[in-house]
């Protein structure tokens, strides 16, 4: 079985069927939407958004295509950074900055009613929450925030706290693991790439928009196994001690963890940088035998 070619050797077919687009979102249509309009520009079979944004909301979705859609679940659980106008419903209080403090620790929030998960209290995180600019009774806010955090519900709770009472402005996410705006792209842009390599040949603007899938891939635990493993995995078989040539600090550190608990997913890659699978960390990499990743989701 033949596996996947180098990340930077693929030509624009295999790249649309194994890429990712880091997008700027426009306001109007939701993010489901705009990965259906990608999948129909692409001509692939599947494309997937990697977190959702409501229609009103701009930035950062990163857009997997083809049967790259395997590893959007590698960008769900990230962190995501974001733009907030809070809109004050009155005059900020002088303790303004102290009770924005507060905010910066574990939270307890409720999803929308039009929300579509249940409507269940649960705990999220807030990393960092600080006034970037304020102009009378409107204050930019820069937020990082757990995965499912749902910044309007932040912004009225911030309202309360305030005493002045407040709800969410524009909304712009910044960032998304290891995707940030400074290397956004649009489908305009996409559009145009796409169209140049398909008339002319050319494929270097498509390239600048589309990028090998592995990037999505960049923050987590890497693990290099042989390419006879690799062929393994592709089959079905979890990764097995004998195949595996290296461990990067991340796995390594999980290797040498004593938490009883399923590893952190990682990923695995052929020594020449192609994707494999992800996985979890679940037995002992220097051992002679045994299973060393269990598969979460094969990528070959």
């Amino acid at each position: 079985m033949a596996l996947r070619s180098p990340p930077d050797e693929r030509d624009p077919t295999d790249l649309l069927e194994f890429g990712v687009l880091n997008l700027d979102k426009p306001a109007g249509p939701s993010a489901h939407q705009v990965s259906a309009w990608v999948r129909d520009i692409a001509g692939v079979e599947k494309a997937a958004h990697a977190g959702t944004l409501d229609p009103k909301v701009t930035g950062c979705l990163p857009i997997a295509t083809g049967t790259a859609t395997r590893l959007a679940m590698a960008l769900q659980d990230c962190p995501k950074e974001y733009v907030a106008v809070l809109e004050l419903h009155g005059d900020p209080p002088s303790d303004f900055d102290a009770i924005l403090a507060e905010f910066e620790d574990p939270i307890y929030q409720k999803p929308p009613r039009k929300s579509a998960v249940a409507r269940k209290l649960r705990v999220r995180e807030i990393y960092s929450l600080e006034e970037l600019d304020r102009r009378g009774r409107q204050v930019l806010l820069g937020i990082r925030c757990e995965s499912g955090t749902y910044v309007r519900k932040l912004c009225h709770d911030l309202g309360l706290a305030l005493g002045t009472g407040a709800h969410m402005g524009d909304l712009r996410r910044t960032a998304t693991g290891p995707f940030d705006d400074t290397t956004l792209v649009t489908l305009q842009a996409f559009a145009d790439g796409l169209a140049r390599w398909r008339e002319d040949g050319e494929d270097d603007w498509l390239r600048e928009t589309v990028l090998p899938a592995e990037r999505a891939l960049v923050h987590l635990p890497a693990v290099t196994i042989a390419p006879s493993a690799a062929r393994e995995v592709a089959e079905g078989a979890p990764v097995y001690a004998p195949g595996v040539l290296e461990l990067d600090d991340q796995a390594r550190r999980l290797a040498e963890s004593t938490d009883e608990e399923p590893s952190e997913l990682l990923a695995c890659y052929t020594p020449d940088g192609a994707a494999v699978c992800l996985g979890r960390l679940v037995g002992d990499p220097n051992a002679e035998r045994g299973e060393v990743v269990r598969l979460e989701r094969v990528l070959v």
